[in-house]
This record gives C-alpha cells, structure tokens and sequence, in this order.
C-alpha cells in the first residue's frame, strides 16, 4: 500500500487543508504567535498525534487478536519536553494500559509498542528527495 497526503494552501494564513485519495479531510495551522488563526494542530502535532494513534491501534489490535483483557489504551507523546538534547530530538511517549493484564502482558505491549508502524518509520532512516512540480 503507498501511503500519501496532499497538502494545499487556503486563503487564510498558514492553515493548510490536507487531503488523502480516500477523500479525507483534515487541516493544519499555526498558533497565533507564529501568525495563524489556531484553528486546527500545528505540523508538529499532527506527526506528534500520528505515533501516539499508531500506537493506540496497533495495541489494540494485537490485544484483540490474543484475546487479552485489554480494555483501553491512552497514548501521549512529547517532542523535546525537557529541552534540546545535544544531538536530535527526543520523543517522549507515555503508553498507558487498561484492563486486568498480567505483568508478562504488559510488558509485551511494550515491546509491541515499539514495533508500530511509524515508531519504525520514525527510527529508520528518512529521505526526502523533492522536486518543484
């Protein structure tokens, strides 16, 4: 499956509609200190959202499969919350389990917390050629 999103400028400064060729919709914009209106998540959030769902689903689904008695699933992510390290970034993630799950349980949702598809994107190596259309 190729994964792709169309962004396209609007009338209004900094807020972007995003798109997807399954016909979703759904927007980007700045706080109003960097110039826009504060009416959707800014970029940042929106990678920061795409790992904790990912994550969410990806627990879920697996719990499901196994049959656990996995109730609920609540995920946070932070982008350098406690500052610049000297070298990249830092995400920092917070899984938070529900549910009568044993400790060996828990620990592997751990385990495939880290295996979900954009943790991997995320931890791969990126490249990003572009071109002027």
């Amino acid at each position: 499956m190729v994964h792709s999103a169309h962004a396209q400028s609007t009338d209004t400064s900094c807020r972007v509609t995003l798109t997807d060729p399954q016909g979703h919709a759904w927007y980007v914009d700045e706080p109003q200190e960097h110039g826009g209106g504060d009416s959707a998540p800014n970029p940042i959030q929106l990678l920061l959202s795409a790992l904790a769902a990912c994550t969410t689903v990806t627990l879920q689904m697996y719990a499901d499969r196994k049959q656990w008695p996995l109730t609920g699933v609540e995920v946070d992510v932070q982008l350098n919350p406690d500052g610049n390290p000297a070298s990249g970034n830092l995400l920092k993630r917070r899984v938070t389990l529900r549910g009568e799950l044993d400790e060996e349980q828990r620990q592997r949702l751990l385990q495939v917390a880290n295996a979900c598809p954009v943790h991997k994107l995320l931890q791969g190596e990126i490249q990003i050629p572009t071109e002027l259309a």
